[in-house]
């Protein structure tokens, strides 16, 4: 077993770490699924989209997400203490880019529904996770939820075929697509999506 370095030779952690948007950019390289959080707040639909989505524990059933605490949209989310993870399919760019704007009206025209829950659910997602906030940790600038699942609507096949996951990765969609679209930069300043 090596010798571990003596403390006089590791790296000042502040001094060594990267610069925000080199971290971005490292992070990349890491691909992720993409989902939509949503929320009732004062009988008024909210919602963001997000990357950092990911399960907890099986027993008792925990997930977790990770939200701005600058955005606009997670503060009524937290408020509202119920929420859904609708984790998106790879033909929904749309609704992918409509909750990653800070522009407009998100649910404005589109066809959603309200589960047993008491949250939004999004049309013909690939799953539809239904949680209570549990707890919330403090994380540099963003907050880790921990959501306690209530119910879980899995919907990946339709007319007898399954259907593929909506994937970002360094910037686009989809892997080993070239020519994918680049994803807006910064996605969702009101709402600080992904790693903005």
């Amino acid at each position: 077993m090596p010798a571990e370095p003596a403390l006089s030779s590791v790296p000042d952690a502040a001094a060594a770490a990267p610069e925000p948007v080199d971290f971005r950019k490292a992070m990349a390289e890491f691909a992720t699924g993409v989902t939509v959080v949503t929320a009732l707040h004062d009988d008024e639909p909210v919602g963001f989209a997000c990357q950092s989505f990911a399960s907890v524990s099986l027993e008792p059933p925990l997930i977790l997400f990770c939200a701005d605490r600058r955005g606009r949209s997670w503060p009524r989310i937290r408020a509202a203490e119920r929420f859904c993870v609708n984790v998106l399919g790879e033909e929904q760019r749309e609704l992918c880019e409509r909750f990653g704007s800070s522009r407009g009206a998100k649910f404005d025209g589109l066809d959603w529904t309200m589960s047993e829950w008491g949250t939004p659910a999004l049309p013909d997602v690939l799953l539809a996770v239904h949680a209570v906030v549990h707890d919330v940790h403090e994380a540099g600038d963003h907050d880790v939820v921990i959501g306690r699942v209530l119910s879980v609507e899995r919907h990946e096949i339709v007319d007898g075929s399954w259907r593929r996951p909506m994937v970002f990765f360094r910037s686009r969609f989809g892997v080993g697509e070239p020519d994918a679209p680049i994803a807006p930069d910064p996605w969702g300043i009101g709402d600080r999506w992904g790693w903005g």
